[in-house]
């Protein structure tokens, strides 16, 4: 017996299960990163200390590198979905592959600035600047590791299904790209919140 709706749209929802369950849970998603910038910024507003010097312990180049390389693994992400739409798996295989290694392009970047602070003594304990900045960073690097997960699944073993399911592969790389944009695009809010203002 085949689960219904896995390519096809339900008639109440306009979507496939597979999007209605990833749109469900990136809101939970909104929903924890919300929380964690309203912390942030109630904590920075009722401080009486200058926040603003804090900014001047991370490093904005590197943030700003990370930022590119999210920005392209989002590009490469869809065109790994546009590939399968046209039917062109080698291509496909490409772009998955250039996404994956830009996911660990950021985490490795992201290991040069941890260490960076940790060689200089800052940990989350030393304030609370710090300590939203590690909470919130190493959280997203929990979410890019997750989709590391993912993406290599479907550009390595997963991708057989391509051969007997053509179709409901790519809506899987679609939901999956779906995911990665909800990564990148809380880096887009981390970025300038954490790193600018």
């Amino acid at each position: 017996m085949e689960i219904p709706y896995t390519i096809e749209t339900r008639e109440d929802t306009g979507v496939n299960n597979a999007k209605l369950g990833i749109w469900l849970f990136l809101a939970s998603e909104v929903m924890l990163f919300g929380a964690l910038f309203t912390t942030y910024i109630l904590l920075r507003i009722g401080s009486a200390d200058d926040w603003s010097q804090l900014n001047d312990i991370l490093n904005v180049p590197l943030a700003t590198l990370n930022t590119v390389v999210l920005i392209s693994s989002s590009v490469t992400m869809v065109m790994s979905w546009a590939s399968l739409m046209m039917k062109d798996f080698k291509k496909y295989k490409l772009y998955m592959g250039l996404t994956i290694l830009c996911s660990f392009g950021f985490l490795i970047i992201k290991y040069f600035e941890y260490s960076a602070k940790f060689e200089h003594h800052l940990y989350p304990s030393t304030n609370t600047f710090l300590a939203i900045y590690f909470t919130m960073t190493a959280l997203h690097g929990l979410h890019v590791i997750g989709g590391i997960i993912v993406n290599t699944y479907f550009w390595g073993p997963g991708s057989k299904m391509w051969n007997t399911q053509p179709e409901r592969f790519t809506n899987r790389i679609e939901i999956a790209g779906l995911y990665w944009h909800f990564v990148d695009l809380v880096w887009i809010f981390l970025f300038p919140v954490l790193y600018l203002l």
